[in-house]
């Protein structure tokens, strides 16, 4: 296929390939192997070009830390274990201790005692599905359950729905209160005999909330059942905002009920893509999401977690960032974001066509009942900002990371803020380019889901 015939083939996803027009598209190995100056030239010209956008500050969430001689330091930590496959612990003692101490340096800050433990995860979705695989065991071995649920709010993260369609669970999603909470008594009346845990989030991703984790814990105790606390999102900057003094509702193993958590690594731990931890309250439920094979002809096999082989140099680097910090380092970062998030809520609160979804923190949704917010996101857009558009109410938000701590960053957004909502009063056409889709409505969901179903193929053409 010829570059104009690849280009046509994107169609509306032609923005995915802006190498198609500057570089060679490779449907086959060359011939010959290309230099490693020429390599390394080609790549580092699409790595400058790609860090070039969010070193503005104006991206929200997806790069947490933004510090190049932070990254310069974890990719040279990363270079001396790239290569060691961490599923060798005989080969590769190392791994055994800087796993153990991140896990252990994860659950004592979130206020766990010695009988809490965990595994180091590729991520938030497997810290979460790995439990969720553990309750079905655990359910299937002392409850006989053969039909799993699990009671949400429809705010969880899409990781749960993910896992319910891997592992054959019931997901159970009960819609959020007016305060866009989990409805604790209206999850409370979908629990059934074959329920294996609740869920829910601190906080969550749409609006950076917390849901009411105390009266969840008490729920999940009071029925027996297993209580997940998805921390992905805060559970790495909560602890250190609270420790500065915000407002903060106990929200990890300080409640009794929580029997396991779920930590990012990737995100305010400052590590590099991609790790996450999984913590539970005993070994017993940490061994139901174990693999062991006894009987395979190439001798004994276990695997504590989805993969299988896996690159010691992500261990190493997120040890690394996770000591060469210490609590200094996070509260000092923690510090950072919260004057720029206090900055932006309240310059968002000063514009009265706009409101603030909830009391957040950290992770700031706005809506909108005068205007269409997805005209006001269309505008911010234009200046640069990629905030992440939201659903049910339609809405963005934007996820404080250290980018936008950078002085007059969060200022810049405000006054940008002020330009887009004027903007969107009089907007020069009727359908916003942003979001209107899942805002508005205007396609049958089989159909917004085949497009990104086609996003999804796009993704890997060449």
């Amino acid at each position: 296929m010829t570059t104009d015939e690849k280009s046509k083939a994107g169609g509306v996803f032609a923005s995915m390939h802006p190498y198609r027009e500057e570089t060679e598209t490779l449907a086959a190995l060359p011939a010959k192997g290309r230099s490693r100056d020429e390599v390394l030239a080609e790549l580092r010209g699409f790595a400058r070009r790609e860090d070039a956008r969010w070193e503005t500050g104006q991206v929200s969430g997806s790069y947490y830390h933004g510090g190049h001689d932070h990254y310069d330091f974890l990719n040279e930590i990363f270079a001396l274990f790239s290569h060691v496959n961490l599923l060798q612990r005989d080969m590769c003692p190392s791994a055994t201790k800087l796993e153990g101490e991140i896990v252990a340096m994860t659950a004592k800050m979130l206020h766990a005692d010695a009988e809490v433990c965990g595994t180091v995860t590729s991520g938030g979705t497997e810290s979460i599905m790995l439990p969720m695989l553990a309750y079905r065991e655990h359910a299937r071995a002392e409850r006989a359950i053969t039909r799993p649920q699990m009671v949400v709010p429809d705010t969880i993260h899409p990781a749960f729905s993910k896992g319910a369609h891997y592992f054959g669970i019931e997901l159970v999603r009960v819609p959020v209160g007016k305060d866009f909470l989990a409805d604790v008594d209206a999850m409370a009346a979908r629990i059934t005999p074959d329920t294996i845990a609740l869920a829910a989030s601190a906080g969550n991703y749409p609006h950076g909330l917390i849901d009411p984790l105390g009266r969840l814990s008490e729920l999940a105790r009071e029925h027996g059942l297993g209580f997940h606390v998805d921390g992905c999102l805060g559970g790495f900057l909560l602890p250190w905002i609270e420790r500065l003094g915000y407002d903060v509702p106990p929200f990890d193993f300080r409640l009794p009920g929580v029997t396991s958590m779920s930590c990012d690594t990737h995100k305010w731990g400052y590590g590099l893509k991609g790790t996450s931890v999984v913590l539970y309250r005993g070994r017993a439920l940490r061994r139901h999401q174990y693999f062991t094979a006894t009987d395979w002809a190439g001798g004994l096999y276990a695997s504590p977690t989805m993969a299988g082989s896996r690159s010691g140099g992500l261990t190493a680097a997120t040890w690394a960032a996770m000591v060469s910090l210490g609590e200094a380092g996070y509260l000092d970062a923690a510090r950072q974001i919260m004057t720029a998030a206090d900055t932006i809520r309240a310059g968002i609160a000063s514009i009265p066509e706009l409101s603030i979804i909830g009391d957040p923190t950290f992770c700031i949704a706005m809506r909108s009942d005068a205007l269409d917010i997805f005209h006001v996101n269309d505008h911010l857009a234009s200046k640069g900002w990629r905030l992440n558009g939201l659903q049910r109410p339609p809405g963005v938000h934007l996820c404080v990371t250290l980018p936008q701590g950078r002085p007059g960053v969060a200022e810049r957004f405000v006054a940008d803020l002020r330009e887009a909502v004027a903007y969107a009063k009089h907007p020069p056409q009727p359908a916003a380019r942003s979001g209107a889709i899942y805002g508005g409505g205007a396609m049958p969901a089989g159909a917004v889901e085949q497009m990104m179903m086609a996003w999804l193929d796009e993704s890997y053409e060449a």
